[in-house]
């Protein structure tokens, strides 16, 4: 019979932390060297599409559904001024479409009306953007900008690094604060793509491949 796995040990120092995860970022690179960006993309209005779309939607049906959608709206402002019923039904397949359109054209009508249709390179005009939150705006920020603002937290993010001890928070913004703390700032991007393919490939969330996991030695969860 299967054991449980324990419950997470509490957290330890920053000092600790922050020797952890710069072991846990090496161990991960060796695996993973060319670690990258899930969600495809040719510039930076595409990625915030692309990310918009992603919420509660795998990045493997969001690569399915952008090329359809940039040949049926090209541009920002073919977004802007397309019925929205249209853009609801290029994107229906991501779920919460109706809410996702609408972050979709409101992006796209206050960027071209604040920013001249450009992507803003600062987290608080980001975060001004309907549909974008600090998520959002650091992948955007980090891909197209190289200088997120902090560690992307998606669900793999939050997930393990809680079962790595390098947070004891469930909610993504304290998350994204601790995990800010112990992770040198030059990685704040890479980890998050570093994360997410190793929850893909062996820390998953219903069988972890614990046997083959880089990382078992610092998981603070394991049997």
């Amino acid at each position: 019979m299967a054991q449980t796995p324990k419950k997470p040990k509490p957290l330890a120092t920053l000092p600790t932390r922050k020797k952890r995860a710069r072991a846990v970022i090496a161990a991960l690179r060796e695996e993973f060297p060319d670690s990258r960006c899930s969600l495809d993309h040719r510039d930076a209005w595409q990625l915030l599409v692309a990310t918009i779309l992603s919420a509660q939607c795998t990045d493997a049906r969001v690569n399915m559904v952008t090329p359809g959608l940039f040949e049926r709206f090209p541009t920002m402002r073919d977004f802007a001024e397309a019925p929205r019923e249209e853009i609801e039904e290029a994107i229906r397949s991501t779920g919460f479409y109706r809410n996702k359109a609408k972050s979709l054209q409101g992006a796209a009508r206050a960027l071209l009306e604040r920013h001249g249709g450009e992507i803003p390179d600062d987290m608080k005009a980001m975060v001004k953007i309907p549909g974008c939150g600090r998520k959002t705006a650091n992948v955007v920020l980090g891909e197209i900008y190289n200088h997120p603002d902090g560690v992307v937290v998606d669900t793999h993010v939050g997930r393990i690094s809680r079962k790595l001890g390098l947070t004891d928070q469930t909610d993504p913004v304290k998350v994204e604060k601790q995990l800010n703390e112990c992770i040198p700032r030059e990685d704040w991007r890479d980890f998050g793509h570093l994360i997410i393919d190793h929850g893909r490939k062996t820390c998953r969330a219903r069988a972890p491949r614990c046997d083959d996991c880089a990382l078992y030695r610092w998981c603070q969860t394991r049997a």
